[in-house]
């Protein structure tokens, strides 16, 4: 009988001494907090960078459309100024994943957008139709429309897996004269 006594007391010092013994809690929080905190510094690294790569995004289409309204006409020199100046403000993320298109749409008596011309990645073909929001279908009128796209891939992945389709459009109206000529072109026209 006395050695279980023995053995209880014992067995009860011992639990007693291994619950009020804390030098392994800091480690043991350690390891439950840190893949959490891990998770939450990469995820917000990861989301950071998308919100400007998107708000870059805007800027290029803005820039884009902006500078083509500024002019009376344009060649293809002054294209490839605009685009290289658009893409600029990418810096300092890669300009590689841009496809950037910019057109002069004709708004006809039918309130349908129309083509006149388009340069870019992925030029939109001459007299096609294009979507446009109902404030600015003036009938008559002409309107610059840039279309940007960015393939956000993460740089890290652990967080967010797949890349992320970005893009914006942005529409101005010709400041200078009715329409912007593309060279050799030299009066507005209609389809």
């Amino acid at each position: 009988m006395q050695a279980i006594a023995k053995f209880l007391r014992a067995t009860r010092l011992s639990a007693h001494d291994f619950l009020a013994d804390g030098s392994g809690l800091a480690a043991t929080e350690f390891a439950v907090i840190v893949p959490l905190m891990l998770v939450m510094f990469f995820g917000t690294v990861e989301f950071s960078s998308g919100v400007a790569i998107d708000r870059k995004v805007t800027l290029m289409a803005r820039t884009l459309s902006d500078l083509t309204s500024q002019s009376t006409s344009v060649a293809d020199t002054d294209m490839t100024n605009f685009f290289a100046a658009s893409t600029a403000i990418m810096t300092p993320y890669s300009a590689t994943p841009v496809t950037a298109t910019i057109s002069e749409l004709y708004v006809d008596s039918t309130q349908t957008a129309h083509v006149q011309w388009s340069k870019g990645s992925v030029p939109r073909t001459q007299k096609s139709s294009v979507s446009i929001p109902t404030t600015l279908a003036i009938a008559g009128t002409y309107l610059i429309f840039s279309e940007v796209s960015y393939t956000y891939t993460p740089s890290v992945g652990y967080v967010l897996k797949n890349a992320i389709t970005l893009s914006d459009v942005s529409y101005t109206r010709p400041r200078q004269s009715t329409c912007v000529y593309y060279s050799p072109d030299t009066a507005c026209t209609t389809y």
